[in-house]
């Protein structure tokens, strides 16, 4: 005999399935040991492991931005993603490793008459990346100006508290594609 109890569970709570539908994932990561984040999966393409020695410093750049790297047969720009947002950069940190964990940000920059599309990707270096997160991006609120900085702000999506109380930053992948100097 069939078990009918997940269909009726469906059936009779639309509102509990419309609710699962409106969520998002979100991978989190760590920067500094007490700050958490998180980024759209959406805009997520991989996290590596990169070899210290393996990105490649380039002069009159942000100091934010730490090189490039060779992905995949392409230049892909690293950055210091807590530099970035006003915490404290990597090399400052307690961090004794040696590999850089990263995750590749990518965003597709389409024009107008929808014929150039070209695909931009971004490697961001953090502490470590924890979990994939299920977030309604409705409960993601926007803080008060006077608990962000100036270098955060351009970045921030807002926050997300979770169940057991975690605040949870959440940045825009897109905001930080952005801020990266044209050539």
């Amino acid at each position: 005999m069939p078990d009918y109890t997940t269909y009726n569970k469906l059936v009779n709570s639309p509102s509990e399935l419309l609710q699962n539908r409106q969520e998002e994932q979100f991978l989190r990561f760590h920067i500094e040991p007490e700050t958490k984040i998180m980024l759209p999966i959406e805009q997520v393409t991989e996290v590596l492991k990169i070899g210290v020695g393996k990105v490649v410093p380039i002069p009159q750049m942000p100091s934010w931005v730490m090189g490039v790297y060779n992905w995949r047969g392409e230049i892909l720009w690293i950055v210091d993603l807590g530099h970035l947002i006003g915490l404290n950069p990597w090399y400052q940190q307690e961090v004794n490793a040696t590999n850089h964990t990263a995750v590749v940000l990518s965003y597709s920059n389409q024009s107008h008459n929808n014929r150039n599309k070209s695909q931009i990707s971004l490697g961001l270096i953090m502490t470590r990346v924890e979990d994939i997160e299920w977030c309604n991006p409705d409960g993601i609120q926007s803080p008060p100006a006077s608990a962000i900085t100036s270098a955060l702000a351009p970045f921030l999506r807002g926050y997300w508290v979770k169940p057991d109380g975690q605040i949870i930053l959440v940045l825009d992948g897109d905001a930080i594609i952005t801020a990266m100097p044209q050539n």
